[in-house]
């Protein structure tokens, strides 16, 4: 290696009309470097460090024009960096909705795994930085607001390196900040094991990179939180209250109407709202009488524009927890039959065949069927039922599908099937909600002690 203490430093060159237009430049023993950066504020940062090597009298390769230490250091890649390392390699082809888990994972442990807090801006401003910005690689491009720009630069310097993070106390550290709120109340248990998950595999991938002998993360003495999956019985309503509901949601204004047939697709065939604003209306079959038939091939959740691949706020994908082109069946009464014909019949389908729609064709938002589901929530319940948690949120329909189906004695292969659920999940998920089996096992212990009593010999034989 030949190295050399002759380091001279010039001012950024900006070039406006380049990606990335501001250049850190220096020479050493006479031979130009340069680094190019998106921000004058990363250009100052770099060109930082390097003066402060060059002060400290270290020397510069005279080849790669970097600090000995920089090229002597295997692991000078910091979490901030490996974690949005993680986020690229995997960011092509993966779910909108995936990106934004990752995201909030990431961000609610970058701002606590820093060398030091000193100058940090608001832990607001730099946990909507860290998820709007430095994990969201569509963004990657663009010129962040001052706020966000000051603080992803502080994350950038202060960020501990990633070989630091193989000591217990810091993973301690993550998991304390995964496991809370920003206003330091506990995070829902679901969502702690979740960020646990993710934060295990970009753990994993910086020991695939070399940058840590081994995931730390399992080595660390952590009682998981339990989390009850069981769908809450008091969220269920019965047929009556559905159709109820179903009915008052067409009274609600002039938006109502056009979103009886949105609730019935949830409640009579425990379709996902995500499904039901992907509907097209060339997989409906809906005869004039009897049963009809919907074949789902498709759901598109709404995550917002800035995480999608063609700026949509809904991702189009296929249905959840299936292959990309796997399609699911469903029979659907004629109660939904009869709400599907009326509402084509009325509204039409959007240009590209859905059956539901705004004023303008877009998708139906999540805000606009929320609302009016409150609505017709209150003018159907009575106040002490209001005050539970019946039917409080629309996708409550679905739940009330599924355990009608069950408590009706439809076989659990067929539930699931038709609630895409795996058979597992679904009787873990909706255990509490299949009412009659304590009735039904009883009836059957009582008829097979009846028959041993029946076959026992009379006393004194």
């Amino acid at each position: 290696m030949s190295t050399s203490y002759k380091v001279k430093f010039w001012e950024h060159r900006v070039r406006l009309d380049r990606r990335m237009p501001y250049m850190v430049r220096w020479t050493v023993a006479g031979k130009e470097f340069s680094e190019s950066y998106l921000t004058k504020t990363q250009a100052d940062g770099r060109k930082s460090v390097l003066i402060v090597a060059a002060r400290a009298g270290e020397p510069f390769d005279t080849v790669q024009g970097l600090p000995v230490s920089e090229l002597r250091e295997p692991d000078v890649t910091t979490w901030y960096q490996h974690s949005r390392n993680y986020v690229k390699a995997r960011w092509k082809g993966a779910p909108a909705k995936t990106r934004t888990t990752w995201a909030d994972a990431l961000a609610s442990v970058t701002f606590e795994m820093v060398s030091s807090k000193a100058g940090m801006p608001d832990k607001r401003i730099v946990r909507r930085a860290l998820y709007t910005w430095g994990f969201n690689v569509n963004r990657w491009e663009q010129e962040p607001p001052p706020d966000v720009e000051k603080a992803l630069a502080w994350i950038a310097r202060n960020s501990l390196l990633v070989s630091d993070l193989s000591e217990a106390k810091m993973m301690r550290r993550m998991l304390e900040a995964a496991s809370v709120l920003l206003d330091g109340k506990k995070a829902a248990p679901s969502t702690v094991l979740r960020k646990r998950r993710i934060l295990h595999h970009v753990l994993g991938r910086a020991v695939e990179d070399g940058l840590l002998s081994a995931n730390p993360l399992p080595q660390i003495q952590w009682q998981p939180p339990d989390i009850d999956e069981e769908v809450d019985p008091e969220v269920v309503v019965n047929p009556e209250q559905a159709a109820a509901l179903i009915a008052e949601v067409g009274r609600q204004g002039k938006v109502g109407p056009s979103l009886q047939a949105f609730f019935g697709c949830m409640y009579y065939a425990a379709m996902r709202p995500a499904e039901v604003v992907q509907l097209e209306r060339a997989r409906c079959v809906l005869p004039e009488t009897g049963w009809g038939r919907l074949i789902l091939n498709a759901s598109s959740p709404r995550v917002g524009s800035s995480w999608t691949d063609d700026g949509a706020s809904h991702d189009a994908r296929g249905l959840k927890h299936r292959a990309a082109k796997a399609t699911r069946p469903v029979p659907i009464p004629p109660e939904l039959v009869a709400l599907l014909r009326a509402h084509l019949e009325r509204y039409g389908t959007a240009a590209d065949g859905r059956v539901f729609q705004t004023g303008p064709g877009g998708f139906v938002q999540e805000s606009t069927y929320g609302r009016i589901w409150k609505q017709a929530r209150s003018a159907v319940l009575n106040e002490a039922d209001q005050a539970t948690s019946l039917a409080r949120r629309p996708y409550d329909l679905r739940h009330a599908c599924v355990s009608l189906w069950l408590n009706s004695g439809v076989d659990a292969t067929e539930v699931a099937r038709r609630a895409g659920h795996s058979v597992a999940v679904l009787l873990r998920v909706y255990a509490k909600c299949i009412h009659g089996g304590e009735d039904q096992a009883n009836e059957l212990i009582s008829q097979r002690l009846g028959r041993n009593a029946a076959k026992a010999p009379p006393k004194g034989a």
